[in-house]
């Protein structure tokens, strides 16, 4: 998720530029390793908290992930498929989709999540959890802060990854019913920015942004950008705080059996009555 330097623009193209490397990201990914899994089994927790909150049994599920091992020992009898630009879905044949630490790095969101719903039965559920917007805020303005006082420039050095709002708002325009999105924080403390870099690779979550700047900073740079993480965001006994977002989505596709909402003037009961209380006009 760090170093990288927005190139500049050359042409006119009728496509949005890419965030992602795919071919960065698979690198990334293939050094991921078990020791750095413990952010996707708290993921892992977040999907099946929100299962046990639904009162029905789901007989086939797909999973779209990047990291196979660890969704697939989570829910054996699943479908597990690769997140990539096409997924690998039939389409209606899935009651639930799970889309699993994905959608932070996806080129087209809402495509992932258009892809989801069209796999899906009617009334299947969609459950899709990924990085948050305020996952690293605490390295984002480090980096920001000591590039722009060593270089005099800043450039951007961690992934963007969307807000709450924004997430939800995607669900609604990918054609989903009843779209829920809630956000969950947790926060992890580390002995140095070193430390946190590292576990970034053991994650598979380090730098995959097709506009990263190839060419590595001095160490001198991070030396400098460790004093400043340690003043402002310190831990204790000298440790430092890093900030993990993780936004769980979730939306059905649409069935004549799901509720609908009343249309407007169409109540048989004044809220009033139901409350036991007298209704009072608005002053014009």
């Amino acid at each position: 998720m760090t170093d990288i330097v927005i190139p500049p623009v050359t042409e006119h193209t009728d496509k949005p530029p890419k965030l992602t490397d795919p071919g960065r990201l698979a690198q990334n990914r293939a050094r991921a390793t078990a020791e750095g899994m413990f952010l996707q089994e708290l993921a892992i927790d977040e999907i099946q908290d929100r299962l046990d909150m639904v009162n029905r049994a789901f007989t086939d599920v797909a999973i779209v992930t990047g990291f196979p091992e660890i969704w697939s020992a989570a829910f054996p009898n699943a479908k597990i498929v690769p997140d990539d630009e096409r997924l690998a879905l039939e389409p209606g044949t899935h009651d639930l989709v799970i889309h699993a630490m994905g959608l932070h790095w996806a080129n087209d969101p809402i495509g992932q999540m258009v892809q989801s719903r069209l796999a899906l039965k009617p009334d299947g559920l969609f459950l899709g959890v990924c990085f948050g917007g305020q996952t690293l805020a605490e390295l984002r303005a480090v980096l920001a802060e000591t590039e722009s006082r060593i270089f005099g420039g800043l450039s951007p050095r961690v992934a963007p990854m969307g807000e709450i709002r924004d997430m939800g708002a995607l669900l609604q325009r990918a054609g989903y019913a009843l779209p829920v999105a809630d956000s969950t924080a947790k926060t992890v403390t580390y002995s140095d920015i070193f430390a946190l870099m590292k576990d970034l690779r053991l994650m598979g979550e380090r730098n995959a942004l097709a506009a990263r700047n190839p060419t590595p900073l001095p160490r001198g740079f991070f030396d400098a950008a460790d004093q400043h993480y340690k003043q402002h965001f310190p831990a204790e006994q000298g440790r430092i705080l890093a900030s993990f977002e993780f936004i769980t989505l979730t939306g059905w596709v649409p069935d004549d059996s799901q509720p609908k909402p009343l249309r407007p003037g169409s109540a048989a009961a004044r809220l009033a009555d139901a409350l036991g209380t007298d209704e009072k006009k608005l002053m014009e």
